[in-house]
C-alpha cells in the first residue's frame, strides 16, 4: 500500500476545516450589495466550485495512496464549501444560483476525458485562474462581505495549487523531461486560452472590480511560469539511508 507523505496534506485540510468551524461563517446578515455584472460572474464561478467530485474521488482512490485520495475528499469539501459561501453571498445581494453554466460543463468533460494526470492538469487551470479572480475580487470589491468571502475563498486556492503541483511533479516524474515540458507548455497554452475566455466572458464584472481584460490575462499568463516548473520538477532524491551500525563486538573481545 503506497503512502507518498501525503499526511502533512491531511493534517493541514484537518486543521483548516477546524479553524473553519472555530470562526463560523461570514455574517451573512449585513447583507451584500451586488453590481450585476459581478452577480453574473459569481453565479458563474459558484457553478464551477460546486459538485461532488466523484471523477476526481474515484481516481485518487484508484491511484493505490489510501492517504493521498484522503486528502483529496478534504479537498473536494473545501471547494464545496466554497461552493456554499457563493450560493449564501447571492443570497444575501437577493440573487439565485445558475444550475449550469457552458464553461463549466467543458471544463468537467475535458477533466474525465483519461486519467488521474489528465484530470489534475485540467483542474490546476481553473485553481490557476481561480486565483487571480478571487483576488480581484478580494481587492476590488466596494461590498466588505463581497471582499471577505473572496479573501476567504483565495485564501484555500492558495493552498490547494501546491497540494496539486506536488502530485502532478509525481505523475510526470516517470516521463523523459523533454516529455515533461511538452506536457507543461500544453497546459500553459491551456490556461492562456481559458484566461483569455474568463476575461472576455467576466469583462463586465472584472471591469467593476478594476481589472481590465488585458491586465487580468497577462496577470494570469505570468503565473503559469512558475507553475509550470514546480509540475515539471524532477522529484527531490529521497535522501541515503544512514549506514547500520556495526554490530556489537562479542562480550569479552579486546578492539583492534
Amino acid at each position: 500500500m503506497l503512502n507518498n507523505g501525503y499526511d502533512t496534506w491531511v493534517r493541514d485540510f484537518e486543521a483548516e476545516r477546524e479553524r473553519r468551524a472555530a470562526i463560523g461563517d461570514p455574517e451573512w446578515e449585513r447583507g451584500a450589495a451586488l453590481d450585476p455584472a459581478l452577480v453574473r460572474s459569481l453565479q458563474r464561478f459558484q457553478v464551477g466550485e460546486d459538485g461532488d467530485g466523484s471523477a476526481l474521488i474515484g481516481k485518487a482512490d484508484r491511484a493505490g495512496d489510501p492517504v493521498y485520495a484522503r486528502a483529496v475528499r478534504l479537498f473536494v469539501a473545501e471547494e464545496q464549501n466554497h461552493a456554499r459561501m457563493l450560493a449564501l453571498l447571492l443570497a444575501t445581494g437577493g440573487a439565485g444560483t445558475l444550475a449550469g453554466h457552458w464553461s463549466d460543463a467543458v471544463f468537467v468533460r475535458l477533466r474525465r476525458l483519461l486519467g488521474l494526470r489528465v484530470e489534475l492538469l485540467v483542474l490546476m487551470v481553473a485553481e490557476a485562474v481561480a486565483l487571480r479572480y478571487y483576488r480581484a475580487v478580494r481587492d476590488g470589491a466596494p461590498d466588505p462581505l463581497v471582499a471577505e468571502v473572496a479573501g476567504r475563498i483565495l485564501a484555500d486556492e492558495e493552498r490547494h495549487v501546491p497540494f496539486h503541483c506536488r502530485r502532478l511533479r509525481e505523475a510526470l516524474a516517470p516521463l523523459p523531461a523533454p516529455a515533461r515540458r511538452a506536457a507543461t507548455l500544453a497546459w500553459q497554452g491551456l490556461l492562456a486560452g481559458a484566461g483569455a475566455v474568463v476575461a472576455v466572458d467576466h469583462g463586465p464584472a472584472l471591469r467593476h472590480l478594476g481589472v481590465g481584460r488585458r491586465g487580468f490575462t497577462a496577470d494570469v499568463l505570468r503565473s503559469s511560469g512558475p507553475l509550470a516548473r514546480a509540475m515539471r520538477a524532477a522529484p527531490a532524491a529521497a535522501p541515503a539511508a544512514a549506514p547500520a551500525p556495526a554490530p556489537a563486538a562479542p562480550a569479552g573481545s579486546a578492539g583492534v
